[in-house]
């Protein structure tokens, strides 16, 4: 598969009309339709339902739709990296983290390295572990904040010097709001909103323990403003880690017995990164490493 004709299927996927994808990519209609067929021989598959007023994609479609965005993504950052060598330091460094305390120390040293290297930018991608490991490996993203549990296996790291305290958001006139910890007997009738890591689950389980089987779990989530959000609007109480600002009208309750973890600041290891990120890298390093 060409870029040039990966960019061709992207742009009618966006547009759903052969006629005005090709108008938006300055070529005729007759020569974007034949470039399509031949993508679908070379697949395959079929790509798009096609009618007389507009194209649909196909779940075959819609899988390389995402796949074409990761590739193009991908030379793109290449054709970047390559040409910005040998001159001063400039380019993306593109961080991946979940929500977590850290993040401050981390953004303080993005803010020291960016006074000293004011023609690097970053791009910040949010989710949870799992997410962020993903686009990792897909080579999507640089350097990954991690929350603990997480398998760092295939990764170098540093941790990072805050602990996480885990809890629960629950609203503020609730009966649980006016309690100083919530404990496992607390929460077993609770409506419940969990974060959507299995390994979590196993964490939550272990702490639950005789009543995890009461549990009411409604939901899972992987941000927590969305979570926070329906907890405002009735939906009992979301796990959580403290966070170094309020939800309105939400109060966080630390757990009983406590629930703690850290986090680390990880990237592939053995990876050939541009000279932004390495440079980033080493510098977060000695930053970290001076703080904690």
């Amino acid at each position: 598969m060409e870029l040039r004709v990966l960019k061709y299927f992207l742009t009618t996927a966006r547009e759903e009309n052969i006629t005005k994808a090709a108008q938006s990519l300055h070529i005729s209609q007759p020569t974007l339709s034949r470039q399509l067929m031949q993508l679908e021989e070379e697949l395959g598959v079929t790509l798009f339902h096609r009618s007389s007023h507009n194209i649909i994609l196909t779940d075959e479609g819609q899988l390389l739709k995402r796949r074409a965005q990761e590739m193009l993504s991908l030379a793109d950052r290449a054709k970047n990296e390559i040409s910005q060598r040998n001159t001063e330091l400039a380019g993306v460094v593109t961080i991946g983290s979940g929500e977590l305390r850290s993040v401050g120390t981390l953004s303080r040293a993005m803010s020291a390295f960016h006074a000293e290297h004011q023609q690097v930018q970053f791009s910040i991608y949010s989710g949870n572990v799992d997410n962020v490991k993903e686009r990792i490996d897909m080579g999507l993203i640089d350097v990954g904040l991690f929350a603990e549990p997480a398998d760092v296996s295939k990764y170098e790291f540093i941790r990072m010097p805050e602990t996480e305290i885990n809890g629960v958001i629950v609203r503020r006139d609730s009966d649980l709001a006016s309690m100083k910890a919530a404990t496992p007997k607390d929460l077993a009738e609770v409506p419940l909103l969990l974060p959507g890591r299995a390994l979590l689950h196993n964490e939550y389980a272990n702490w639950f323990g005789e009543y995890f089987d009461r549990l009411k779990i409604i939901a899972n989530f992987n941000l927590l403003y969305n979570a926070a959000v329906m907890v405002r609007n009735g939906i009992g109480a979301a796990f959580c880690a403290r966070l170094d600002f309020d939800y309105e009208d939400l109060v966080f309750l630390p757990l009983s017995p406590k629930m703690e973890f850290g986090s680390v600041l990880a990237w592939k290891r053995e990876s050939i990164f541009p000279p932004a990120t390495k440079t980033f890298l080493e510098f977060a390093k000695s930053y970290i490493k001076g703080i904690s």
